[in-house]
């Protein structure tokens, strides 16, 4: 599933194809079902072989996490506190705000993951952490949530770039232009599509990605033009980049969740009030 092939599954594992392929023949005995389907000289993912898959990612990250709490207990005894955050927050606000409560609580270990955003939520709901953050087109059911943050996104384009004299970007700037979007399913993708399209434009989409630090990285490289929230700007080169305001508005929104069956603990408490002050 993660190499994509036979070949470079063989490659990665150290062991032959036929290797590979009678390992997967076995499995699928095994479990009843087909992992994958044999299309044209190539394996494709069943829909039961991807929710399969899920699992046995969650059982990793299951086996992760009793690994990082053991060494955490083993180190720093039990007071811990364990944070998801989108990537958009993470390079920048939450460093920001995990630096205050620290001044505040030494004696307390941290943990701080920056994952996409439904890994976040599922790790929350699971336990893993004790707060996240993440972006609003996550599925809330089984956490608490309450909106966090909801900036107005940047243009960001690459430095000398020919927009660069103009002092507010609007959509027909954009048409034919070179950019980087966020994937399909991302809401501040889909709000960014429905302006496009009442406005007739149609930016030329040259990457899509799901972090916004990439997006940052891929404009100082040259990439393409994109939209990005102020707090990932903060983490980035300001160096390399050019900031405009985007008009007509959209909105890049987060989340503060938190399990939704347990009481929320001192050290939770006073790790949000840091976040709040900070935003």
């Amino acid at each position: 599933m993660k190499a994509g092939t036979i070949s470079r599954a063989a490659e990665l594992l150290g062991v032959t194809q036929p290797g590979v392929s009678r390992a997967i023949a076995e499995l699928e005995r095994s479990l009843g079902f087909m992992l994958f389907d044999r299309i044209r000289n190539r394996i494709v993912a069943t829909p039961e072989g991807k929710l399969f898959y899920a699992q046995v990612q969650a059982s990793f990250l299951g086996m992760d996490t009793l690994r990082a709490t053991a060494a955490r207990i083993r180190d720093h005894g039990a007071g811990q506190l364990r944070i998801g955050s989108l990537s958009a927050l993470g390079s920048s606000l939450v460093p920001r705000a995990v630096r205050r409560f620290r001044d505040r609580r030494p004696d307390i270990a941290v943990t701080l993951m920056v994952l996409p955003s439904r890994d976040v939520r599922d790790g929350v709901a699971s336990g893993a952490f004790d707060i996240g953050l993440a972006a609003d087109e996550i599925d809330t059911s089984g956490v608490l949530h309450q909106p966090f943050v909801q900036p107005r996104a940047l243009c960001a384009m690459p430095l000398g770039h020919p927009l660069a004299g103009k002092e507010v970007i609007g959509p027909a700037d954009l048409d034919g232009v070179p950019f980087i979007a966020y994937v399909p399913e991302d809401r501040a993708r889909q709000r960014l599509d429905r302006i496009f399209d009442e406005a007739g434009v149609k930016p030329r989409v040259v990457v899509e990605t799901i972090y916004a630090a990439t997006v940052c990285s891929l404009v100082a490289e040259g990439v393409g033009i994109g939209l990005v929230s102020p707090y990932a700007v903060a983490g980035a080169d300001p160096s390399r980049m050019v900031l405009r305001p985007f008009e007509p508005e959209v909105q890049s929104r987060s989340l503060l969740i938190l399990p939704l069956d347990r009481p929320k603990s001192q050290l939770v408490r006073d790790f949000i009030d840091c976040l709040m002050e900070v935003r």
